[in-house]
């Protein structure tokens, strides 16, 4: 793995991490849910700045991102009566409530708290030296203990205000971008690689992996492969992959058509660990670029819907437990499938990215703990009973979820980890 294949890999996760929270996020703004922090990553904090009601971070481990609204966690150090607080107070209301180094605030007011709302009411009554103050807070008024601040959140900022419909929207948004995303770039692929030709009659050279044998002899993408040692390949992919195999280090005679002439090459297939042949090309039938941007999308649909059933098949070998170990993969496999989609060329890396960006947006559909497809399953459940389920008992069974996906997570990269030193 090369630096430049681990920083397009890193790019790649950023977005279609970032995409997949985006989602969350502008959906989320939208309906008027206070959003404390926009994370990509899990673990400590990389970087985080700040920019209105938001922090946005960048955290230690590649495994995911979160978008953390207000009111799904305990967030704000619970105020009782009898304990003493000071606030600051500006345009007639509390701008700033403080929990401690009371002795230490300049240009405050200091007192015991008789009652406090600042979810319904934002009113705070406070006992200043026997003289109770009935004070305003402020919709945005900032809380600060042990030099931590963080913003009260009125009822109607929280998440669990919020109609059934638009807290399922702010879920289901983060897969629809990834769909959306995966889209464009299914297209983008067909218009880079094009689409086969009807009744096609050669073979075509895709992708020419650099520093192959394929590019040292001078193939080229998009090149008809005519003769093979004197043989006519017509459309036998398994003839030409036969015939490659068995000449590891002997010198091939390919003649290609290029721009309607035919050329002459000679190709000499360097043996791999099992000692077949190997060329570094990929191949595929005649392609062609779509005649219009109608056929270069109905393909593109049609490509992105074959992809989706391969991953349902996978989606559902793994629910079965039809698998191993070694047929899942973590943060390093996928970097390692980075560098060979990187290695076949710029529309290889692109449709790369759309099926693992559409295979993203399913994944997270799936009713499990802590994905977005449980969440739904849970406002299915509300609908149905008319009131929510306990907020703890399914903040429960997401925690439980999460911990089970590190868990494995853990395990693959563990698994690759040891496959890398392996060879």
């Amino acid at each position: 793995m090369t630096v430049e294949v681990i920083i397009i890999a890193l790019l790649m996760f950023f977005l279609l991490v970032g995409i997949h929270e985006w989602g969350h996020f502008y959906f989320a703004k939208r309906v008027g849910i206070l959003v404390r922090e926009f994370a990509i990553g899990f673990g400590p904090k990389l970087l985080s700045v700040k920019r209105n009601e938001t922090r946005y971070t960048f955290r230690l481990l590649p495994m995911g991102g979160y978008v953390r609204m207000a009111g799904e966690d305990p967030e704000i150090v619970q105020i009782n009566p009898g304990q003493t607080i000071a606030v600051k107070i500006e345009n007639d209301k509390v701008t700033h409530i403080y929990l401690d180094q009371l002795d230490q605030r300049t240009d405050v007011i200091q007192g015991t708290v008789e009652s406090i709302d600042l979810e319904h009411k934002l009113n705070i009554k406070l006992d200043v030296d026997g003289e109770l103050q009935d004070l305003d807070v402020h919709e945005k008024a900032m809380m600060e203990t042990k030099g931590k601040e963080t913003q009260i959140a009125p009822w109607n900022r929280q998440f669990g205000s919020k109609t059934i419909a638009q807290r399922a929207l702010v879920i289901v948004a983060g897969p629809v971008m990834n769909f959306i995303l995966a889209f464009f770039l299914f297209i983008t692929f067909i218009y880079m690689s094009g689409i086969p030709i009807e009744n096609p009659t050669h073979l075509q050279v895709g992708t020419v992996v650099s520093d192959s044998p394929a590019e040292t002899a001078g193939l080229e993408s998009n090149d008809l492969i005519i003769e093979v040692n004197g043989e006519t390949i017509g459309t036998d992919n398994e003839k030409l992959l036969t015939l490659i195999s068995q000449s590891a280090d002997q010198p091939m005679n390919w003649t290609v058509s290029r721009a309607q002439s035919e050329i002459q090459l000679q190709v000499t297939p360097k043996p791999d660990e099992a000692g077949s042949g190997k060329v570094g090309i990929s191949i595929q039938l005649e392609k062609r670029s779509p005649d219009s941007i109608v056929e270069g999308i109905t393909y593109s649909s049609k490509t992105m819907w074959n992809v989706t059933e391969q991953i349902f098949i996978s989606l559902k070998m793994l629910v079965t437990l039809q698998f191993s170990l070694d047929d899942l993969g973590g943060p390093i496999r996928i970097t390692e499938m980075t560098g060979e989609a990187v290695s076949y060329g710029v529309d290889t890396l692109v449709g790369f990215v759309a099926m693992i960006s559409l295979y993203l947006g399913i994944f997270n559909l799936l009713p499990f703990p802590a994905l977005d497809g449980s969440r739904l399953m849970f406002f299915g459940i509300e609908a149905v009973r008319g009131k929510p389920v306990d907020p703890n008992r399914e903040s429960m069974v997401h925690f439980i979820g999460f911990a089970v996906l590190m868990l494995l997570m853990i395990a693959v990269t563990y698994n690759d980890i040891l496959r890398l030193f392996k060879g």
